[in-house]
Order: structure tokens, then C-alpha cells, then sequence
């Protein structure tokens, strides 16, 4: 049988220690972006660690300086990116309803789902390397992973448009005062101060840790969940957009999106 810890994607790697379960993004080559198979595997060990007692903390990072530059736009043109079934609703899902503590070191670019992904993680360390973006109306598409709900939340109705409309990049300094991480780094600082804050949270009495997760998060879990789902919806709508077929084209191009002709 499969070690449940084992990755069944090469370019995810999972590493357990001292009860701590480390998740790499591992393709620097392509900028750590993400494909459906890298999102599976990264669902299926979340989903195992979620049921495994030698777990009980797990770090998300990535390889090669970079946490991840979003969506591999051809491998995502080629499937179901945003409905329940697919392999990133499936992610999601997994990371969202993780019952024991995930903490993120980011390194480089962390764009699209590599800073809404921040957002269910519960505590971040940021290199100063770090640069953040969330460009969905760039390319023709909508917020998702309840980012329209959390991010004006944490940080303000006014900056969460700016950063959400304007697709405006901001780094790591702005994102620890934005609430989005915990402190900003010299860069090689950042995977081991979330190691040490792992190691802390393992040492701890794993329930009360679990049920303090869970308490601080309950007042929002339910509407989150109709969010994800709302946001999924139009997602999965505007896929099919014009809009989004002028920017994929424009992407690969390697030219500025013209949507002078949309209404």
C-alpha cells in the first residue's frame, strides 16, 4: 500500500518529521505553477493528513525561491478548473476544512491561489523576496477561494478593491500589514521561522490546538463555504468568457489584453 505521506505527483513533495508534515511546490522551472495533478496530490495528502495521528502541523511551501506564480494556463485551459469535481476545488476543499494548523513560508512570486491560499492557512512568514498578486480581472475572470469575503474582512472594504480590481502587486512588508502574514524576512529566514513555529505547534496538546483552529474560525466556516461555491460558479462561467479567451490569447501572445470591444 501507498504511504499516505508520499506524493503521488513528482512535482509535489511531502516530507513527515517530528509529527510536522512539510508540502513543497516543487517546479521551479515553469515558476512553481500549478497543474491539475499537482493540485490532486496536494489535496490527497492534506486529506491524509487530516487522518493521520503522526500529523498534527503542516507547512506549505515551495522550491527553487518561488511559492507559486498561480495556474499553469495551458494545463488549466485543458480541464474543469472550478468546478466541485476538479482537482483545484478538491485542493481547496482539503486546505479549507484542515482541521489541525498549516503554516506557509513564501519565497518569490505567490500570485492568484498562491495569495488566496494565505487566506486558509493560519499563520504565513514571507520572505522579503516575497511579491504578492491576485491579477483575476486581468485575465478576464472573477475572485475565488471566498477572497471577495475574506480579504475586505481582514483589511478593508477600499484595499481589498485595489487589490482584487487593480490586480495591484504588493510585498511582504504590505502583506504583514494587510494581516495576510505573520512577519516579513530576510528571504532565507522564511521556511525556517515556519519550521520553528511548526515545532512549536507540535509540541503542544494536539486538541487543544485542533479545537482552538476550529472555535477560530467558526463565526466564519459556513459562509465561506457559500462563497467558495458563489465564486466557483462564476469562475466556472467566465472560462468560457470572451473576455478570458482574449486574455489567455493575448497571454500566450506575450502582448497586452485589448478589451476595447467588450461592453
Amino acid at each position: 500500500m501507498q504511504n499516505p505521506m508520499q506524493s503521488s505527483c513528482a512535482e509535489v513533495q511531502a516530507q513527515l518529521n517530528e509529527r510536522v508534515l512539510e508540502i513543497t511546490i516543487n517546479r521551479p522551472e515553469r515558476k512553481n505553477a500549478l497543474t491539475m495533478a499537482m493540485y490532486s496530490s496536494m489535496a490527497e495528502l492534506l486529506n491524509s493528513a487530516a487522518e493521520n495521528a503522526e500529523v498534527r502541523v503542516v507547512i506549505i511551501t515551495g522550491a527553487g525561491g518561488v511559492f507559486t506564480s498561480g495556474n499553469d494556463l495551458m494545463d488549466f485551459l485543458g480541464g474543469s478548473a472550478a468546478g466541485e469535481e476538479s482537482p483545484v476545488y478538491q485542493f481547496m476543499m482539503a486546505l479549507y476544512e484542515f482541521p489541525k494548523p498549516v503554516v506557509a513560508a513564501i519565497n518569490g512570486p505567490a500570485v492568484g491561489i498562491g495569495t488566496t491560499m494565505l487566506l486558509h492557512c493560519d499563520m504565513a512568514f514571507a520572505g522579503d523576496d516575497a511579491l504578492f498578486k491576485m491579477p483575476f480581472v486581468d485575465l478576464g475572470l472573477c475572485p475565488e477561494y471566498a477572497s471577495s469575503f475574506f480579504m475586505p474582512r481582514m483589511m478593508g472594504h477600499v484595499r481589498a478593491s485595489e487589490l482584487l480590481l487593480l490586480s495591484k502587486k504588493f510585498d511582504a512588508a504590505e502583506a504583514v500589514a494587510l494581516g495576510l502574514c505573520n512577519a516579513a524576512l530576510p528571504a532565507a529566514e522564511a521556511l525556517t521561522q515556519a519550521r520553528m513555529a511548526a515545532a512549536e505547534l507540535a509540541s503542544k496538546a494536539p486538541e487543544a490546538v485542533r479545537l482552538t483552529k476550529r472555535l477560530l474560525r467558526a463565526s466564519t466556516r459556513e459562509i465561506g463555504l457559500q462563497v467558495i461555491q458563489e465564486e466557483a460558479q462564476h469562475f466556472q462561467k467566465r472560462l468560457g468568457s470572451e473576455e478570458f479567451k482574449e486574455a489567455a490569447t493575448a497571454f500566450m501572445e506575450k502582448r497586452p489584453a485589448d478589451f476595447s470591444r467588450f461592453e
